[in-house]
């Protein structure tokens, strides 16, 4: 008899990016290795999209997306919304940035008694006893969807034990904010270059999943910052692929 079909959950990724003195770093976190997915793996943050991120109610609390991303609402479709939020709700939830305005500017935590108020959000967002529209209310916040590009999408192959279909952002971190792991889900968090990345996934002492690798080998090319976001907010078709695992034997 074959393995029963995995149900393939809606996820969103955001490939953050900040400036670095030779060419531009991104953040990635090492999954815990007691964990289902991706165990001990080094990956971008991001997770599933909940059902509360398509409300409509988060329309009062965006700022985005603007005409200059009218295609990335088309390819993203009807439910373009859910995966934006759950691209910010998720960032904040497992890297502790938190793309967001206040009074028009980004939020930047440099106060540490900000930063650390906000960090305590984090436990009760991933609990569910507040979520992601409380904390704006509360703090008059207002999501940055106009700075987080779609990107594109990835569907996890047949015979995987979960199955995802992931929706891939880039987006430009902060440079004031600094980024952490949780201590939960994640163990590890840096700031690398994919160059790096690779070489040391190459060498065997950076693990990552081939839709990671795949990603950090098409970042590679672009020489800084500014040409990676000029790509993301530009671009017009977004590939999507799906990957066919080999038959054994």
């Amino acid at each position: 008899m074959s393995d029963p079909v995995q149900p393939i959950r809606p996820a969103a990724t955001v490939i953050l990016v900040r400036e670095a003195p030779e060419s531009y770093e991104i953040f990635m976190l090492k999954r815990t290795a007691r964990a289902s997915f991706a165990s001990g793996m080094f990956v971008f943050p991001g997770g599933r999209v909940d059902g509360d991120d398509h409300l409509h109610r988060y329309d009062a609390a965006r700022h985005g997306p603007t005409e200059a991303q009218a295609a990335q609402v088309n390819a993203l479709g009807y439910e373009w919304r859910g995966y934006w939020i759950a691209a910010i709700r998720e960032t904040f939830e497992e890297a502790g940035l938190l793309l967001a305005y206040r009074n028009g500017e980004m939020l930047r935590f440099e106060d540490e008694a900000e930063r650390d108020r906000f960090a305590g959000y984090r436990t009760p967002l991933h609990g569910g006893d507040v979520t992601l529209l409380d904390i704006c209310e509360r703090e008059d916040l207002q999501l940055a969807v106009d700075q987080i590009h779609f990107y594109n999408r990835f569907v996890t192959p047949l015979g995987r034990p979960r199955r995802f279909d992931t929706r891939f952002f880039i987006a430009a971190a902060p440079e004031t904010q600094r980024g952490e792991h949780d201590e939960k889900e994640t163990v590890d968090s840096i700031w690398i270059s994919p160059q790096e990345a690779l070489a040391r996934n190459k060498a065997g002492e950076f693990d990552l999943m081939n839709v990671t690798r795949i990603q950090l080998e098409t970042l590679a090319a672009y020489a800084n910052k500014q040409a990676l976001l000029d790509m993301a907010l530009q671009k017009r078709e977004f590939p999507v692929r799906r990957p066919i695992l080999p038959v054994p034997g």
